[in-house]
């Protein structure tokens, strides 16, 4: 086949030629964008625009006026209220790097400002809703699955903030938020632990049921946690050990399936994802 002097093959060129102009589009609507703010426009205009967009849900827009806001008035009367709503419509643009960097500049920032309590609600909602995507939301049991940093950065924000704001009206929903993470770390711990059971390293399963039973106390995961120490001293030979697991598991869950000698139930979450 004859092709023109200099050109290349149709077939191995083509995917470039269109990952350019998907390039060029994307640089194009990133000026038309940028665009929107040009020329002479008000630290008020620009705010009520930021504003209305927010309120729409049109968090992109909303993202590019409290940008422009804040560059061509960084010291105006809307700054420190726009750093806000710009770490809101970040979180809510699915763009949580960005909402926390913000956040962290607006406390360093305005450390006495009158809504910093929210700055620190807000890094514990980006970090809570980073650890709970779609199939989390779905089945609420594979949450403790995941990696929990996440889950400890926000309960840390959320304690901070109940530490600072005791009086905050934010702090209600800190604490449940808290329960739940507390709950989901402590059953990872016991998650990693009952791996550890499952490969034989008992040592190792032994030294995470006991940190969960140490730093996350009454939570619901104590009976696993001492079902797994009861297991893993079992297999390492070391009886005293093991009873006194098993007494403490008699003494406070009597109706456990474990000390009824039964076989554990399986929530409708773990029987829909079989996977270990």
């Amino acid at each position: 086949m004859l092709t023109c002097p200099g050109s290349a093959p149709k077939g191995r060129w083509s995917p470039i030629i269109s990952l350019l102009i998907l390039v060029l589009l994307i640089s194009i609507g990133g000026c038309r964008k940028d665009n929107d703010f040009q020329g002479e426009i008000s630290a008020e205009e620009l705010y009520n625009t930021a504003n209305s967009s927010l309120n729409a849900n049109n968090w992109g827009r909303a993202i590019g006026a409290y940008k422009a806001l804040q560059t061509r008035y960084p010291f105006g009367r809307y700054t420190e209220q726009s750093m806000l709503d710009l770490s809101y419509a970040y979180f809510k643009a699915a763009e949580p790097e960005n909402a926390l960097s913000t956040l962290d500049r607006f406390i360093r920032t305005y450390p006495t400002h009158p809504n910093v309590d929210y700055a620190y609600y807000l890094k514990g909602l980006v970090n809570f809703d980073q650890n709970i995507g779609f199939l989390e939301r779905m089945m609420p049991a594979r949450v403790r699955d995941r990696d929990q940093s996440m889950a400890a950065n926000s309960f840390m924000d959320f304690s901070e903030l109940i530490r600072r704001f005791p009086d905050s009206r934010y702090v209600p929903d800190a604490r449940q938020r808290m329960i739940f993470l507390r709950n989901n770390l402590a059953a990872y711990e016991i998650t990693v632990a009952e791996y550890y059971l499952r490969r034989e390293a008992y040592v190792a399963a032994a030294n995470r049921a006991r940190y969960a039973l140490e730093t996350y106390p009454n939570t619901p995961q104590n009976s696993e946690a001492l079902i797994v120490l009861h297991k893993a001293y079992t297999a390492l030979e070391l009886p005293d050990l093991a009873e006194g697991s098993m007494t403490v598991l008699a003494l406070n869950y009597p109706d456990n399936y474990y000390v009824l000698g039964e076989k554990k139930p399986k929530s409708w979450a773990e029987r829909l994802w079989p996977f270990d």
